[in-house]
């Protein structure tokens, strides 16, 4: 069966999805209607369900799998579906969600080798300590949870694909500026996102958890380094652990991006240009996967709606 994303525009099609998020919104004529963001291995595209009744908004949830009809249209230059109709997938059918949820290509094995590889580079023993617990701590999900729920790295696997991208920069950076504190640069990489385990709900139908919501992952990774020096005997005023909630505290680089704090670190201020460029890099790349060379990409939201051009020749 086609997925999603080898559907050409304008093509009709009758496909088994993963609906990924189903938000009630209302039209100007005051009808509620239903914005969709379907999901296969391929990636989401996003459809509007109109005049939806009641019955259909409880029936159309997120999580649930579906056989979708309709046409593979375009919307202010990036792809939807133009839906026809939909029902629940039913017993005997492809019902399984997880059989829909995009995953990173790199096998959890390997990724837990860089992992364990990168732990080795955080020498001092305060900071050691706390990152080991944390990860200890959130490991199963820190390898099957998405980095965000649509901008970057949102598909299973993503948290742990960034955190790791992260650190091959990081490694590289560290032999080109001995200056760099390896400690702080690479356990601030590996914790920086991690709250995220606890802000998002998980892969199949991501959400914001109520504390997500109320704390965001900032404050929560925050926390986690708070209970885990408690736990572990470590005095939370020790320097090493001030810096290191510092450099998590500020890897967002400015206020109103969600930080508290400046970066006060020349660690601090690299981990947010790392972090920035890896997620730009991911945004971009996934949209270039879905063009043809010689065309432009659909818009990317988070880069100001730009369209980025695909080259004819390749590297």
């Amino acid at each position: 069966m086609a997925q999603l994303f080898e559907i050409k525009n304008g093509e009709q099609f009758g496909i088994f999805v993963l609906i990924k998020a189903a938000d009630i919104r209302t039209a100007r004529n005051g009808k509620p209607f239903i914005a969709f963001r379907f999901q296969d291995r391929s990636g989401s595209m996003d459809g509007m369900f109109w005049s939806a009744t009641e019955e259909e908004v409880n029936l159309y949830q997120a999580g649930k799998v579906v056989f979708l009809r309709g046409k593979r249209d375009t919307y202010q230059g990036t792809p939807q579906v133009k839906i026809e109709s939909m029902r629940l997938a039913e017993a005997g059918e492809p019902d399984d969600p997880t059989l829909y949820v995009e995953k990173v290509k790199v096998k959890r094995e390997d990724m837990e080798a860089e992992l364990d590889d990168a732990l080795l580079l955080i020498t001092e023993p305060n900071i050691a300590r706390v990152v080991r617990k944390i990860i200890h701590q959130t490991q199963e999900d820190f390898f099957v949870h998405p980095a965000a729920k649509r901008l970057h790295h949102a598909m299973a696997g993503g948290l742990s694909f960034h955190t790791l991208s992260m650190v091959k920069i990081a490694r590289n950076l560290l032999s080109i500026y001995p200056q760099l504190n390896p400690s702080l640069l690479i356990g601030g990489i590996i914790l920086h996102d991690i709250g995220k385990t606890v802000e998002l709900s998980g892969a199949i139908s991501t959400e914001y958890t109520l504390k997500g919501k109320m704390m965001g992952h900032i404050v929560i990774i925050s926390e986690m380094i708070d209970r885990a020096c408690a736990e572990i005997g470590i005095d939370p005023e020790n320097e090493s652990i001030l810096l290191l909630k510092h450099v998590v505290l500020a890897h967002h680089g400015k206020m109103e991006f969600g930080s508290p704090v400046l970066p006060q670190l020349l660690e601090a201020e690299l981990i947010h240009y790392i972090d920035d460029m890896d997620a730009k890099i991911n945004m971009i790349t996934e949209v270039l996967d879905k063009t043809e060379p010689g065309e432009f990409t659909s818009q990317i939201f988070a880069l100001d709606r730009r369209q980025i051009y695909k080259p004819k020749f390749q590297k």
